[in-house]
């Protein structure tokens, strides 16, 4: 695992719950062997803070955590019976909450086996076989296939029959047994026998459940001629790839504008946004840039696209208070270059730029390292985006309906 991975993210609720206050204990004067190993930790987490972290934290902070850990934490989780690691990572967890800025809803700490989770997440992977469907008297009906999955590459596609799995017959498997049986441990192999909606023949493939990266933009339905949606509801490192595919698309029926849904959007990585900008943005211009502590800025420039694969209608973007991170970076720089009207209400406030740290015991810190500005020097606040109209009561089509009536308006004129 890299030392340090850029992402931009939708905060997550803690791992841990707020530990409740550890009643008062005396003072262990003699700690055992495991205490010099924990005051080691965390000094290492403190460190972490202090190399990377977007402010300065502060020394006695942590001298003060480190006098009750001693007199009060460690006593009390000992004598609960609780594990090293335990100690050690409820401990750092308390650390962490308390060297990070009251503004900070972001930095975080993760034991391992929630880091690995958050990691995947982030990044936009998905271990399974990418088959969703439902379940009919005599088959498994095929709804929707992950186009990276292997079984897409073996040839499986959406309203395919799938007869058996593993040699035994779905008939009498219940939804939920074919879901879990279609959800297997990574580096699985499993045998499907099916029938070809395309050819009415059955094959039979074997499939193995690896990690992929899931399609992430979609086509949604518009009831105004000539004017497109595309949904967005994560950003990962193949948007760009996927964008480029629809636009394609769209763009071979003569499309007139384009409404992009980034409603519910927690975001990914930031270069996911700033590639996508270059179907929409001159190249070469500045898109954004972060900028850590006492550090130069690091600049994000919009790609050079070819001009044929560039979208040059009118853009609507929808946002809500879920749109996040690399979502509402894009809708931000896309709104600030006047290239797009923004719908909805305001964003979820985190444009941050964060790294995952690795501890050197499976665990990791999330940390935000830097804030985030506009070409102009602006900062990206804690606020969000705030759309160029205000729309909060509308339901979800209607928005987007709303949205393509804009549009059409706009075009006519």
């Amino acid at each position: 695992m890299s030392a340090r991975l850029p992402f931009l993210f939708l905060a997550l609720i803690s791992i841990f719950v707020a530990p409740r206050p550890l009643a008062a204990g005396s003072v262990t004067d003699n700690p055992d062997k495991d205490y010099q190993q924990y005051a080691d930790y965390f000094e290492k987490v403190y460190k972490t803070f202090e190399d990377n972290y977007y402010l300065a934290p502060d020394r006695k902070i942590y001298d003060r955590f480190l006098q009750k850990f001693k007199n009060n934490i460690y006593a009390q989780l000992k004598s609960e019976g609780k594990s090293n690691d335990y100690v050690r990572w409820r401990s750092a967890w308390y650390l962490v909450d308390a060297l990070r800025s009251k503004d900070d809803r972001f930095t975080q700490f993760y034991p391992p086996k929630p880091a690995v989770k958050f990691q995947h997440e982030a990044l936009g992977e998905k271990i399974d076989l990418g088959i969703e469907g439902k379940k009919k008297d005599i088959g498994f009906l095929v709804t929707r296939m992950e186009p990276r999955s292997d079984a897409y590459d073996k040839g499986l596609r959406e309203d395919d029959l799938i007869l058996q799995i593993d040699g035994v017959s779905v008939k009498g498997m219940a939804q939920d047994t074919i879901e879990n049986k279609l959800t297997p441990l990574v580096n699985t192999q499993v045998k499907l026998s099916y029938l070809s909606n395309e050819t009415k023949a059955q094959k039979t493939i074997e499939v193995l459940s690896k990690e992929y990266f899931k399609q992430t933009v979609f086509l949604h339905p518009v009831p105004v001629e000539g004017v497109f949606c595309l949904e967005v509801p994560k950003f990962d490192r193949m948007t760009g790839e996927d964008m480029e595919r629809f636009l394609k698309f769209i763009e071979a029926q003569n499309a007139k504008g384009l409404v992009l849904d980034l409603r519910g959007n927690p975001g990914g990585p930031p270069l996911a946004a700033m590639e996508i900008s270059g179907f929409f943005l001159k190249g070469g211009d500045e898109f954004a840039y972060f900028q850590k502590r006492n550090a130069p800025k690091a600049d994000l420039v919009v790609p050079a696209f070819d001009p044929q694969e560039q979208f040059t209608g009118p853009i609507v973007i929808l946002v809500d208070a879920d749109t996040g991170s690399a979502a509402e970076l894009f809708a931000g720089i896309m709104q600030f270059r006047g290239r797009a009207v923004v719908l909805g209400v305001n964003t979820a406030g985190q444009i941050l730029l964060k790294s995952m740290f690795p501890m050197g015991d499976g665990s990791s810190i999330a940390l935000v390292t830097a804030r985030t500005h506009y070409p102009d020097g602006s900062v990206f606040g804690f606020d969000g985006i705030t759309p160029n109209k205000i729309i909060s009561d509308a339901p979800k089509d209607g928005l987007i309906n709303l949205a393509a009536a804009f549009i059409a308006m706009k075009t006519r004129q």
